[in-house]
């Protein structure tokens, strides 16, 4: 799947790291990745916004972190999401191949964080958590 596909489903700001202090464009995104998330994007057939993707190694989420997260590689979003819409997306993700799966449901800020772990990396995988 091209660049230019993902970038109809998904915004160079959605993607960009947001720690404010880097020239993150959205282009650190795994192509791989990408391409499976618009597949799901195409299987849900709606909108799906992002609040996070790719992190530098400086956003603060990540610089405390003994070991980069998948952010950090591009193989990771955090989709904006409740309810219904997040088990949807959920079940979705699952079938179609993603293997760490994290669900963040209370408080303003309700999300699914949709990833794959890097080969050979440090992270559990398949992985199911809960923020």
């Amino acid at each position: 799947m091209s660049d230019q596909s993902s970038r109809r489903y998904f915004s160079s700001t959605e993607l960009r790291c947001h720690c404010g202090h880097c020239i993150s464009d959205g282009s650190e995104m795994d192509p791989a990745f990408m391409a499976l998330l618009v597949r799901l994007r195409l299987v849900y057939g709606k909108p799906m916004p992002l609040s996070s993707a790719y992190r530098c190694r400086n956003h603060p989420n990540e610089r405390d972190k003994t070991m980069p997260g998948e952010h950090t590689q591009g193989l990771a979003v955090d989709v904006r999401c409740s309810g219904q819409e997040a088990f949807k997306i959920v079940h979705l993700a699952l079938n179609l191949g993603f293997v760490r799966i994290g669900i963040h449901q209370k408080g303003p800020s309700r999300f699914v964080h949709l990833g794959l772990a890097p080969e050979g990396g440090h992270l559990p995988s398949p992985m199911i958590w809960s923020y």
